[in-house]
């Protein structure tokens, strides 16, 4: 039985671990030949790794979502490693301690905006140049979902740079969707609660008090595992979502209902 993605190539950025790595996983299992992109080399190689000793095919991209020639290195290497891209998943991105709104330092709000805002625009970007460079396969040439978060439909107390952030991904993911699904590409979001990946233990680390406020958020104050959340982006790429676009899917067991 065929997967959900055979014979097609997926790239998911930010998978050196937690839902990036559980994603490039799927979608390898589905069938996908995947390309891995972090800015760790020994995480992503090790994703690599994990997929390859499962049968998988795998390839990595050291990249840099903030930078534009990296970004555009990476869609070029997953074209001369696979010869196309059929689906991407712009999920890198960076979290940070609680602070005070009229406290927060300008180097602080743009590191942040330049990696989980500006990094998922030079991400799509560059897919959609070559998305649309490829032939249209029954009207299609590719699927693109963007990794926002609960944060992107509800505030984020303390987190104005992140909550900012990453309601400006939905907008991307909405003007993407309007303007290129005529052209056969479509582009959705998931919006993850937390989940139970390195980024949320380093932030509990970091600040332990969160803990227990940031766990009452979750129904039954249980996170949810990467795999949880990743599943839902490879299915949001495949042919089961063809008419699926400009969405945000809320991936949290039900703590954000709108």
């Amino acid at each position: 039985m065929s997967g959900m993605h055979e014979d097609s190539v997926a790239l998911v950025t930010g998978a050196g671990s937690g839902i990036g790595r559980a994603a490039a996983e799927i979608f390898a299992r589905e069938g996908a030949r995947v390309v891995v992109a972090d800015r760790n080399a020994e995480a992503g190689n090790e994703t690599v790794e994990i997929i390859r000793k499962a049968g998988g095919d795998a390839a990595f991209s050291l990249t840099d979502v903030s930078d534009e020639a990296s970004v555009a290195a990476m869609v070029k290497f997953a074209v001369d490693t696979y010869g196309a891209l059929d689906s991407a998943m712009n999920n890198a991105g960076i979290s940070d301690a609680q602070d005070s709104f009229h406290e927060m330092g300008l180097d602080v709000w743009e590191r942040m905006v330049g990696i989980n805002l500006t990094g998922v625009f030079l991400c799509m970007k560059h897919e959609i140049v070559q998305m649309l460079s490829q032939e249209a396969q029954d009207g299609r040439r590719g699927a693109i979902v963007n990794t926002a978060s609960g944060a992107g439909i509800v505030p984020a107390p303390g987190q104005p740079h992140y909550t900012a952030a990453k309601h400006g991904v939905l907008g991307l993911t909405k003007v993407a969707a309007a303007e290129y699904y005529t052209r056969g590409i479509r582009a959705n979001a998931i919006c993850p609660g937390i989940t139970d990946t390195p980024m949320l233990r380093e932030a509990i680390r970091r600040n332990p008090e969160s803990e227990e406020p940031l766990l009452a958020t979750v129904p039954g104050n249980t996170p949810g595992r990467p795999e949880d959340v990743a599943g839902s982006a490879v299915w949001l790429c495949s042919e089961g979502a063809r008419w699926v676009n400009g969405q945000s899917l809320i991936v949290d067991g039900g703590g954000v209902m709108r």
